[in-house]
């Protein structure tokens, strides 16, 4: 009997190409699952097969583990002081085996057995195809629709499957059995079900990956796209440069009567493209992305990570684009947060942050209007660089003798030190409650302070755009922020609903309170 299972054994690996090993492994899993069922509970058994003969043994195991761990499953567990008085070398995470009579070939449920065996081999089967596939190096998955899932896609290539999910589709993309699709492999999990190649046709990489398909100048090195953002089935936006300074890089990507980009738009059902210069100059950068809108002016704030950007009458509709599309994947192209607006805007905002630094240096250095005003002539905007710029910064401004600087420079030290006490103080007004927020950083708690900010009340009375104000937060974050600070309303609220109420409308005192 040893002999003919090793026999088919020898045949199911040749059929099936898979490993020798691997067949053999799961005539021992069939085994072992058979010999389970002699026993009551959960056991663990193992069972050893001789390669060779065909031979086997089995074994009832225990997993040893630490002491203080007590039992989680008595039935595959032993606690290590007990398995040192059997075996006194044992260590935590090894076994203690027991041989126990082994069930005969002939007496397996063949069914369940069979099954076992099958899954195996299919596992193993898969998992070689896949290995197979991933080995080739392939980062896109040309295959033919070949089944639809719950709302995904299931896409057929060979004899391997992706999964191409609903939110990963080109918005309005009506895919049917027998199509021909073309896929950005996102990733693989081997612990999915059905299709364990996870696809996308909607992310930027993808974009990306069309394109060095169609220039062969970016798989040459002589071209780079640095960054892309997308609008799935709209608009996109790549960034590119050049390392050859003989290569035109816009020119290049669109190709001869834009043959290239047109290839990558019709695959991407009519997604239009714009090709950006790629620049170091972060304001360079975000006036190419901005394209094909004009603009007059920006204002580049660091600290921020944003920009203010002037454009005229007629190009702020462009700018902007329909729904802000144009500078929302600007944004997302560049990294930057972009604020747009028109020169009287722009003007407002100017005058509004001239004032504002005017009233911080007269009341902090206590300085009258003209010397605030040409500290603002001369691009000084917070008490900060009235203190640690270079010395002969200040001392080459018109009017301003060695004595003056030294002064307002000592000025500028004692009301940074004053307001740093202050702050502090005011976050020690903080309640506990209001800190252990999540997403509350030392920063943010500051801001919040500062604004007498010092509940989680306070904080979820604050309107979207209060807080943001106050922060500086994206809307998104700032919207977040409030609702998990209202989170506890919300608890309070279903608490009381539960809570009986008796006949005069008092609640019932046998009901136990709870704790808020």
């Amino acid at each position: 009997m040893n002999r003919e299972m090793l026999m088919l054994v020898e045949a199911i690996s040749r059929e099936k190409n898979v490993e020798r090993d691997v067949v053999l492994g799961a005539v021992e899993a069939a085994l072992a699952q058979a010999t389970k069922k002699l026993y009551p509970g959960d056991v663990d058994i193992r069972v050893a097969l001789d390669r060779d003969t065909g031979a086997y043994e089995t074994f009832r195991r225990w997993h040893v583990v630490p002491d203080e761990a007590g039992l989680q499953l008595p039935d595959q567990e032993i606690l290590l002081f007990e398995a040192k008085e059997q075996i006194s070398d044992i260590e935590v995470d090894e076994y203690i085996e027991e041989p126990i009579d082994s069930v005969p070939i002939g007496r397996i449920g063949a069914m369940a057995a069979k099954q076992v065996i099958l899954q195996k081999i299919r596992d193993a089967e898969r998992e070689m195809l896949l290995n197979d596939f991933m080995s080739r190096g392939e980062k896109i998955l040309v295959g033919t629709v070949k089944r639809m899932d719950k709302g995904d896609v299931i896409v057929e290539s060979g004899r391997v499957e992706g999964r191409l999910r609903r939110g990963d589709m080109i918005p309005k993309e009506n895919l049917r059995i027998g199509d021909r699709v073309r896929a950005m492999i996102m990733e693989v999990d081997l612990t999915l079900r059905g299709a364990p190649i996870i696809l996308s046709r909607s992310s930027p990489e993808y974009m990306i990956e069309l394109f060095r398909q169609e220039v062969p100048e970016i798989e040459q090195g002589l071209l780079e796209i640095k960054s892309c953002a997308r609008d799935a089935g709209s608009r996109a936006k790549i960034a590119v440069l050049s390392h050859d300074k003989r290569v035109d890089p816009i020119g290049t990507c669109v190709g001869v009567r834009g043959t290239r980009v047109n290839a990558v738009t019709n695959e991407l059902a009519g997604e239009r493209v714009d090709i950006v210069l790629w620049s170091e100059d972060p304001a360079q950068f975000v006036i190419g992305a901005l394209a094909p809108a004009n603009v007059s002016s920006i204002v580049v704030d660091e600290e921020r990570g944003a920009m203010d950007v002037v454009v005229d009458e007629e190009n702020l509709a462009i700018a902007i684009g329909r729904g802000g599309q144009n500078v929302r994947l600007a944004s997302d192209l560049t990294g930057w947060k972009i604020n747009i607006m028109d020169a009287a805007e722009s003007a407002e905002k100017q005058a509004s942050e001239t004032d504002s630094s005017r009233k911080l240096f007269m009341e902090k250095l206590d300085v009258d209007e003209e010397i605030a005003d040409a500290l603002i002539a001369e691009g000084f905007t917070s008490l900060e660089e009235v203190a640690y710029v270079p010395l002969q910064e200040m001392l080459d401004m018109e009017g301003f003798d060695e004595d003056t600087v030294n002064e307002l420079r000592a000025r500028a030290k004692e009301a940074l030190l004053t307001m740093e006490i202050a702050k502090e103080e005011n976050v020690e007004e903080v309640s506990q409650n209001l800190r252990d927020l999540e997403g509350l950083t030392p920063e943010l708690i500051a801001k919040l302070a500062l604004a007498n900010i010092h509940s989680r009340d306070d904080l979820a009375d604050l309107a979207t755009d209060e807080l943001t104000d106050i922060t500086g937060q994206s809307t998104q974050d700032a919207t977040a922020l409030i609702i998990k600070a209202r989170a506890h309303w919300f608890a309070q609220e279903a608490d009381a609903q539960e809570t009986p109420v008796d006949a005069s409308g008092q609640a019932d005192s046998a009901t136990p309170a709870t704790q808020s």
